[in-house]
This record gives structure tokens, C-alpha cells and sequence, in this order.
């Protein structure tokens, strides 16, 4: 169990310190008025879960860019003032790495939209639906809604979740990885 502020360890498989992930990836969390959007995914990693938009950074591609690109792609909106708040570090048993940039938006122009990639779901925020989720987002996910800043590795085979270790990181950890959308006049 993670508790806000406080540091959570589960023992894992992996040795992290030598870590290369294969791929980058991110994903978009936009919450306002106590609703988080929410996508069922249609194909790719985790095709039929839900999760937030997001998706794999092109090459020459920054997180930030990759995050506002993926959402507008998926469920037709712009994400505003998008701000990283934690970074997940996944290692499958396969052989597959993913290292992800989570970030959090205060808003969306637009109205989301269904497309061949997601299915878009406005959600309350006190009523995510983690069972339909991965396991490892109930570990991390409300420490975002909350506002909160973190990071988490994690094992897994296949869809199951092995070990996990979550932690809060201080604001200033991402303090440079800042961005806000402005809204063409």
C-alpha cells in the first residue's frame, strides 16, 4: 500500500541501477472538476484496459511534446498546462523495458472524442475503475490525483504485476520539466 508522503518498498526483481529500458513512453492524465479522462484502449500494450492517453516518444521527440501529440491523437482534444508528475520504470519477463513519463493536465480545448486508437471516459476521480486497469496504477495513481509527485518501478510477467516499489519524490524533482499549452488566439 502507498500512503501520501511517505515512501513505499516491495522487493523487486530487477537490478535498476543497471536498467536500459527499450522503449519511452508516456501518458496524459487530464483532471478537472473531479473528473479524470480516462481512455479504454483499442489496440497496442494494454489494448482493452483503461488507462490515460499516451503512448511510445518519437525519435527527436521530448516527453512533454509526445504527451499533448498522443492525447490530441486519441481522444481529440489539446491538453493544457500538462506538467510531469512521475516517471514509472517497467521491466516485463520477456525481455521488454518501458520507461513512461506521467504527466497531469488541468484541463483539455475540445471535447474528447472516440477514434480507431481509444475510447475516452470521463471518470470521477474517487471512482477510478482499477480493476479494468493495470495493476500496478492503483500503487501510483492516487498519489497523482492527489497532486502528488513520485516514481515506480516495476516487474512484470505479462499482465501481472510481480514487485513493485513506489516512492513521492519532492515537486523540485520535475521542477524542469514544466510545460503549458497556450491556447491559439
Amino acid at each position: 500500500m502507498v500512503i501520501p508522503g511517505k515512501v513505499a518498498i516491495f522487493r523487486g526483481m530487477t537490478d535498476w541501477l543497471s536498467w536500459t529500458p527499450k522503449e519511452r513512453a508516456t501518458l496524459c492524465f487530464i483532471i478537472t472538476d473531479g473528473r479524470v479522462l480516462l481512455i479504454r484502449k483499442k489496440r497496442g500494450l494494454g489494448a482493452g484496459k483503461i488507462n490515460a492517453p499516451g503512448g511510445k516518444i518519437e525519435p527527436g521527440e521530448s516527453p512533454i511534446d509526445c504527451a499533448v501529440r498522443e492525447t490530441r491523437e486519441e481522444v481529440c482534444v489539446e491538453a493544457l498546462d500538462a506538467r510531469e508528475h512521475g516517471e514509472l520504470f517497467f521491466q516485463f519477463t520477456d525481455g521488454y523495458s518501458l520507461h513512461c513519463h506521467v504527466f497531469r493536465a488541468s484541463g483539455c480545448l475540445g471535447e474528447p472524442q472516440e477514434t480507431n486508437e481509444a475510447l475516452p471516459l470521463w471518470t470521477a476521480c474517487e471512482a477510478v475503475p482499477y480493476h479494468d486497469m493495470w495493476s500496478d496504477d492503483e500503487k501510483w495513481l492516487p498519489l497523482l490525483l492527489a497532486g502528488k509527485f513520485f516514481r515506480g518501478w516495476f516487474d512484470f510477467d505479462s499482465d501481472q504485476m510481480l514487485s513493485c516499489r513506489v516512492e513521492v519524490v519532492a515537486e523540485e524533482f520535475f521542477a524542469d520539466r514544466t510545460f503549458a499549452l497556450c491556447p491559439a488566439s
